[in-house]
């Protein structure tokens, strides 16, 4: 029988990964094409990844794939090989590889079966996912985000675009995609008139949106293919100027990657400059916030004062509970000690 899910603590799969001297490179793709079987078709792209050492994030659906993904250096063109293999729709598609990377993004492959590659909530029965808006590509970008005519709108969650965002780009202020569309469609109605271009970090949320925009009777809708992470890319490679300023923020260990010097966000807790976000160390928080290194310091990497103290707490609990454990297991130790001692002294003269 294949292995088809991790058996291994992440805890030794992120000491295994720390310790690896081969090369990692950091992979995005997607594609929306209709699946079948999508159980069957995770089962078998596990054992191939695994195989391969791959791991990462990945969805699978009905409607297509989704995947972040670290793959060793010296395996890429195999896995660029089998993936491309793997099913017709799969045949050449894009790769995003990652911009400022060490290739310790993940550690642990996790593939899960969902019921869309990106939760969107639309229920529309008459919503065709095949009419999107019109790739861009970086030459195009530019000429069109100086244009008056033209609306950049940004598909990311409010934490994403707070770090980095192309210039003059609207915000959908939303904490998940599902809450964005229709609120897109409520703020835009007044600009269908003008051109939308809508971006995201890979594309795999502005291309439906793209569509579902086409939708609601927005007509000039274009958005960038392979978002961000492609357009930065792009850009670089036909010698423009960067018109995205400060950071991508990407969803693994790195939680950004540095596009522009451009610092644009602020510390949630002293509104220095700042782009670096973190979690609060209080495990029953673990709120996602910017925090500069002197609040660090000072909050013990916490978001609150609370949440301080609350560490505080709990480390004192931990600490007498191992001490408690500890005594436990030494008064055991000296029992088990004993009762050797009087069985042989019960032996000895038993035998006497």
């Amino acid at each position: 029988m294949p292995v088809l899910y991790n058996r291994i603590s992440n805890e030794e799969l992120k000491k295994r990964v720390l310790n690896e001297t081969d090369p990692r490179a950091t992979v995005s793709f997607y594609t929306y094409f209709v699946i079948d079987n999508p159980r069957a078709f995770r089962d078998n792209l596990y054992i191939k990844l695994n195989k391969l050492k791959v791991f990462g994030r990945i969805y699978v659906a009905k409607e297509g794939i989704n995947a972040q993904i670290s793959i060793p250096k010296n395996n890429f063109l195999i896995f660029k090989k089998m993936l491309f293999t793997l099913h017709p729709a799969l045949n050449k598609v894009r790769l995003n590889i990652a911009l400022e990377d060490n290739g310790k993004s993940f550690w642990v492959l996790r593939l899960k079966v969902r019921e869309r590659i990106v939760a969107d909530g639309i229920n529309d029965e008459n919503f065709d996912l095949k009419n999107i808006g019109e790739y861009l590509q970086a030459d195009r970008v530019n000429k069109m985000i100086d244009d008056p005519n033209t609306l950049f709108v940004d598909m990311r969650n409010h934490y994403e675009y707070e770090i980095g965002y192309f210039e003059n780009a609207i915000n959908i202020p939303s904490d998940t995609f599902r809450e964005q569309l229709p609120l897109a469609v409520e703020m835009l109605q007044n600009s269908k008139h003008k051109s939308i271009v809508m971006y995201c970090t890979g594309g795999i949320r502005c291309e439906k949106a793209s569509a579902y925009m086409r939708h609601h009777g927005f007509e000039n809708v274009y958005h960038i293919e392979g978002g961000i992470i492609a357009y930065v890319r792009q850009a670089k490679e036909m010698g423009l100027p960067l018109r995205f300023i400060g950071k991508n923020f990407v969803f693994d260990q790195r939680m950004g990657e540095r596009i522009t010097s451009d610092v644009v966000a602020y510390c949630h807790q002293c509104d220095t400059l700042c782009d670096t976000h973190v979690n609060c160390k209080n495990k029953i928080c673990h709120l996602l916030f910017i925090q500069c290194p002197n609040c660090a310091a000072k909050f013990d990497g916490c978001c609150s004062i609370t949440c301080k103290e609350e560490m505080g707490l709990l480390y004192k609990a931990l600490l007498k509970r191992h001490r408690i454990s500890n005594n436990k297991i030494k008064r055991f130790n000296k029992s088990k000690k004993l009762l050797n001692r009087t069985m042989q002294f019960i032996r000895k003269n038993n035998h006497t």
